[in-house]
């Protein structure tokens, strides 16, 4: 499944490729492929191979109708993850926070400062698809990482934005927001947790469950 537009590219990349670039929509490995367990690898150079991956994923993500999703989401050991929190614009705007440009590229993040308060907000994920729970994170980060020019820049946010960078991060570094819970809180979700690790579960979007089993759309 994929859709075939236009990738604004170099000039000179222009004058040498006249068909256009097809975007493709990925499988999103779910809970239980050894991929999302994995510390992913840092980026080293910026090839063509890696903005086809950004746009990939960029497009795996609105396809998904998610607001984040990391390298290993689509078995990819890249220390790479995309974010659109375009649809919770407004309410960062009434927070007081500033809305960066929309989709953002992060690429070998770091986040180099916490906020000293904390706060529970209901976090979901596109790799483990129907279940939501509170989740308790710093309010407020700065983050330093690599734009998708390889550009070095720096980003302090708090509200919904924080929250998404910090959960895409930890995707960098094989942690799952379901690691959060208390043992009660995980006990209530073994039986989902396992069912998906069997691959029985529906989402309106393509996965992959442990074991590289293809698991189509609902």
């Amino acid at each position: 499944m994929g859709t075939i537009c236009e990738w604004p590219r170099t000039e000179e990349y222009k004058q040498t490729h006249s068909l256009p670039i097809p975007i493709m929509v990925l499988p999103i490995h779910l809970y239980g492929h050894d991929a999302l367990r994995e510390e992913a690898d840092p980026v080293t150079e910026n090839t063509e191979a890696l903005q086809d991956l950004i746009d990939d994923m960029i497009e795996t993500m609105h396809n998904a109708a998610g607001i984040g999703l990391a390298g290993p989401q689509v078995g990819r050991s890249t220390r790479i993850f995309v974010v659109d929190v375009t649809p919770m614009a407004s309410d960062m705007e009434e927070e007081g926070e500033e809305v960066p440009p929309q989709p953002m590229v992060f690429i070998n993040p770091e986040i180099v400062e916490e906020g000293t308060s904390t706060v529970d907000m209901e976090e979901g994920c596109l790799s483990i698809p129907e279940v939501r729970e509170a989740v308790t994170r710093p309010d407020r980060i700065r983050v330093r990482y690599l734009d998708r020019n390889l550009e070095e820049q720096e980003l302090e946010t708090g509200s919904v934005l924080a929250r998404v960078i910090q959960h895409e991060n930890d995707h960098l570094d094989g942690v799952l927001f379901t690691d959060y819970l208390s043992s009660f809180r995980k006990r209530l979700l073994s039986r989902s947790l396992r069912q998906m690790k069997e691959g029985n579960v529906e989402a309106d979007y393509s996965l992959v469950a442990a074991g590289d089993e293809p698991v189509p759309a609902r």
